[in-house]
């Protein structure tokens, strides 16, 4: 998807936003690459934690396939049936796919970056990005679309890097607002921008599937950092870029 930026305005009115000094920039028409090092070494806020490591004594595939099949007699079925022999293999399989976020690192995805730009200072968008995640408390799905936006200071990252990011983040048991505020951090404190919003919108299957049956109901969470949460002018901005076009989520 092509980057957006903002329409309409006088040059009196564009922001002008200095890259970082001269001798601070790598050479026009390389890429650089951050230190993951440096994140690393440096505390990082616990919403923002890109680290995910897996409790030690994972259970063997045997052990969550036995797993599946207990639960299959627990909701009344037999698991030797032919209907259902080898669904616990699959339903392993699937978590394999619908974790997969676990093996990701979400702050290696985003070190290499560019500054051959040739000064662009606008906002950058992403909208309607599919989400797909599952809600920690009752493991159904969170089905939805993203929509993430930075104000470069002098260096870009690929689009599909972004992407790669909310999907790291989301193939993971979640809350919303967790994740809203993991993926505005991490692109905060890797890329270092002038700011940094993201706004997520999903219809949660624990609601719609179960429990109070509300379907249609939209969850909306946002996470505005830097020019996005000081500048209403900016944040108007963006919320206008992603309000252009209304779409109804999966429920």
């Amino acid at each position: 998807m092509p980057y957006v930026s903002g329409q309409g305005r006088t040059g009196g009115e564009r922001r002008r936003r200095a890259g970082p000094p001269r001798s601070e920039r790598t050479p026009k028409g390389t890429s650089r690459t951050v230190n993951i090092e440096t994140f690393r070494a440096a505390p990082v806020r616990a919403e923002s934690a890109s680290a995910s490591p897996l409790p030690e004594g994972r259970p063997s595939r045997a052990e969550a396939e036995a797993a599946v099949r207990t639960l299959i007699r627990w909701a009344g079925d037999d698991p030797d049936r032919e209907g259902l022999r080898d669904t616990p293999a699959r339903v392993v399989r699937a978590y394999e796919e619908f974790f997969a976020g676990y093996a990701e690192d979400p702050v290696a995805l985003l070190t290499r970056s560019f500054e051959e730009t040739e000064g662009y200072d606008e906002m950058v968008v992403l909208r309607d990005i599919r989400l797909e995640s599952h809600c920690e408390h009752h493991m159904v799905p969170i089905i939805g679309r993203a929509h993430v936006a930075y104000l470069p200071a002098g260096r870009v990252v690929g689009i599909s890097k972004l992407a790669r990011v909310i999907e790291a983040y989301a193939k993971r048991l979640q809350i919303q607002e967790k994740l809203t505020a993991q993926i505005a951090n991490t692109i905060q404190d890797v890329l270092q921008p002038k700011g940094v919003a993201v706004v997520i919108e999903a219809a949660h299957q624990c609601m719609t599937t179960r429990g109070v049956h509300k379907h249609g109901v939209t969850m909306v969470t946002s996470r505005m950092l830097g020019a996005f949460r000081d500048d209403p002018s900016t944040r108007r901005e963006f919320l206008s870029i992603i309000g252009g076009q209304r779409w109804q989520v999966e429920g």
